[in-house]
Parts: C-alpha cells; sequence; structure tokens
C-alpha cells in the first residue's frame, strides 16, 4: 500500500502545482503608438562671390574667359516621395568692366562639371549658355528620400 499513497501523494502535488504553484504569462494589453515624422528642408550653398574669373586681352576676334564660381551644394532632407525633383537655377547680370566693352549676360554661360551625388536620385547638368533669365543649372529627377548633389560650376 506504500507504494499507492506514494503516487496519490505525487499526483496531488502536481496537480497543485499547475492550480497554485506556478504563474502563468501575463497578458498583454493593445497600446496605441503614433510617430510622426516631419519632412527637413531643400536648401543650397553658393558663394555669394567667384572672385576674379579670369582677365584676357580684348580682341577683334572675340575670346572667352571661364572661371571656377567656387562649389554649389544642394540638400534635399524632405523625404520627398518616389519620383520627385528640384531644379537649381542661375541668373547673370552683364560684365561690366571699368575699362572696355561690357559683356552681355547673353554672352556668359554656365557650366556644372561633375556632380558628386548622395542617395537616390538622377542629377542632369543642363548647362546653359544664356544667363540674360532664370534658366536651370542642375535637375535632379527620380528622387526617393533624402539626397544631396555637389558641383564646382564654372562661367563660359
Amino acid at each position: 500500500m506504500r507504494i499507492k499513497r506514494t503516487r496519490g501523494l505525487l499526483v496531488v502535488a502536481a496537480a497543485g502545482m499547475l492550480t497554485l504553484g506556478i504563474p502563468g504569462p501575463a497578458s498583454a494589453a493593445d497600446t496605441a503608438a503614433t510617430v510622426t515624422v516631419t519632412g527637413g528642408a531643400l536648401s543650397i550653398t553658393a558663394p555669394a562671390n567667384a572672385g576674379n574669373i579670369g582677365t584676357v586681352a580684348n580682341s577683334v576676334l572675340g575670346s572667352t574667359i571661364s572661371g571656377p564660381l567656387g562649389q554649389v551644394q544642394v540638400n534635399d532632407a524632405r523625404a520627398a516621395a518616389a519620383g520627385s525633383g528640384w531644379v537649381a537655377t542661375v541668373i547673370s547680370t552683364a560684365f561690366t568692366p571699368p575699362a572696355g566693352p561690357t559683356i552681355g549676360a547673353a554672352d556668359v554661360g554656365y557650366t556644372a562639371g561633375p556632380i558628386t551625388q548622395v542617395g537616390t536620385a538622377t542629377y542632369t547638368a543642363d548647362n546653359p549658355r544664356d544667363l540674360t533669365g532664370v534658366v536651370a543649372a542642375v535637375t535632379a529627377t527620380g528622387i526617393t528620400g533624402d539626397n544631396s548633389a555637389t558641383w564646382t560650376p564654372r562661367s563660359t
């Protein structure tokens, strides 16, 4: 009989542990949370003054002066939707020297040069040849998310 009593105690002990002694997992409640990510800014930095871009003697045949205008950078932190874009524009006034002929803005061009990019976008150097009015200098298309572009243009 001793064997039956031991088995009976083990069964009762096991049943008691299942009922009283082992804590069950705490139940989780649903919690709603809202996260808002706001878009940043679209900005451009460019030098205020390019300085002396070159000297050439006046000639009957004409001549060309080409010089660096300083680094330009566009940062787009708008988290733009796929397919978005931006356009960097340029305009010039006439070059009026202290002596000699004036060079009109129609005879001034802009060459972007190589464009260093970060992020997903297609960048196009528009390289306008007449800066009389506002014209596209660099165009970004097919943007997805944040991006930036840097170039060092020359007057032409």
